[in-house]
């Protein structure tokens, strides 16, 4: 293709790999929370590259990290350190439970690392058959074949069997269940304070402390998945401190570089010493201008106004879509915490998520699914609330051609 000729949607099914199903459009710049294609047309973003996003596009901080370090080193590998690596894992450390941490490229790197490192420290346990990961229906962990495994959605591991042994998934909020699963041969529960892609469900908070418990019983660490919910995303830092329980392993990613690709595994020095050089690794786990970006990003979300700035956003929306569901009533209910929020149809609405997300777009909306029951809204954390307005009511358009 001649690099001078305009793109057009069609070039997609050319050249793509066919495992995406991208909007007709094809979107080309963006500023803060709005966003315009090839025809100039505006969207609202209310999808924030599925919780990436954190300060929209092209945010003077995000920016500004990342010309100031383009212009001075961008990649080395890791034979190598670098001060921007440290300076993040620094912030990060300072800010959370953890003692250590480990930097690659997305959150299925980060939970490949801790899944890795569970069954590391469950080899160097005195039970040689303590490899078992307990996981959880619907959750989702990434696409990698041991993430997508350790996954509870058959449909994205169906066809790449056969899969890495020794996983159990069992329901979700069912503290019955995990104590029940949860035995000496568990090395590890992964599970996510709330599931996302699996339909925006928050785990209970009694349910987080059950698993808290048997872990402890058993020896098992327990690691929360937050790639979704870390980085402000839920109105905390990172969600599990809305809870009264710490994990020994957390996963973020997806928020923490504002859009540039970097996620990372924390975990204390208990667990993070059990790793020795050579265990583990990835070329651009912590690339010097993914890290710099992170930094100011992070940076800038940890502030106690940006914080409770997105719990006022989350209240502003229930109310919004509870009066747009007066009159059109399709939701059943509006659940998640923050600027993690589903739209759940009712019944006889059911599998049609996905028809309002495509009519939303038509109106210059971009929103998200979980699942074929659930609208998702992953929006900037800092979207103004101008801009919340008028993506509600272009909202509200789409519904009207839906209902």
């Amino acid at each position: 293709m001649n690099a001078n000729l305009k793109v057009n949607r069609e070039n997609f099914n050319e050249l793509i790999v066919p495992v995406y199903a991208p909007a007709e459009f094809i979107l080309t710049r963006g500023e803060g929370s709005r966003i315009w294609d090839q025809n100039e047309k505006e969207y609202i973003d209310f999808a924030g590259g599925i919780a990436v996003n954190a300060l929209g596009h092209c945010h003077p901080v995000a920016l500004n990290a990342l010309m100031e370090q383009a212009k001075k080193l961008w990649h080395l590998g890791n034979g190598y350190t670098n001060e921007p690596v440290l300076a993040l894992a620094e912030q990060l450390i300072n800010h959370t439970f953890a003692d250590k941490a480990f930097f690659c490229s997305s959150g299925a790197e980060a939970n490949e690392a801790a899944l890795k490192l569970a069954r590391k420290i469950g080899s160097l346990s005195d039970n040689p058959n303590k490899n078992e990961i307990i996981s959880f229906e619907s959750s989702f962990h990434g696409r990698t074949l041991f993430t997508v495994s350790a996954g509870g959605q058959p449909k994205y591991s169906k066809d790449f069997a056969p899969l890495p042994a020794g996983i159990r998934h069992i329901p979700f909020n069912d503290l019955e269940a995990a104590k029940a699963a949860i035995n000496a041969n568990t090395c590890a529960v992964i599970v996510e304070p709330i599931q996302g892609e699996g339909g925006v469900i928050p785990a209970d908070p009694e349910f987080l402390k059950v698993l808290r418990q048997c872990c402890d019983e058993v020896g098992a660490v327990l690691i929360f998945d937050e790639v979704q919910t870390g980085v402000g995303r839920t109105g905390a830092l990172y969600a599990y401190m809305n809870t009264d329980v710490t994990p020994d392993i957390l996963t973020t990613a997806k928020a923490l570089g504002g859009g540039y690709p970097i996620g990372a595994m924390l975990t204390t020095n208990r667990y993070a010493n059990q790793f020795s050089v050579g265990d583990h690794g990835t070329t651009y786990g912590g690339n010097p201008l993914a890290c710099a970006v992170a930094n100011a990003v992070f940076s800038f979300i940890n502030q106690p106004e940006v914080l409770s700035g997105v719990e006022e956003r989350h209240q502003y929306f229930v109310q919004r879509l509870a009066e747009i569901n007066q009159k059109y009533p399709i939701f059943k209910e509006f659940r998640g915490e923050g600027l993690l929020l589903g739209c759940v149809l009712k019944d006889e609405f059911k599998g049609q998520a996905k028809k309002i997300v495509n009519l939303a777009g038509d109106e210059g909306l971009l929103a998200l699914v979980a699942g074929a029951d659930v609208v998702r809204f992953t929006p900037s954390l800092v979207i103004p609330f101008a801009d919340i307005d008028a993506g509600l009511l272009r909202f509200e358009h789409a519904l009207a051609k839906f209902q």
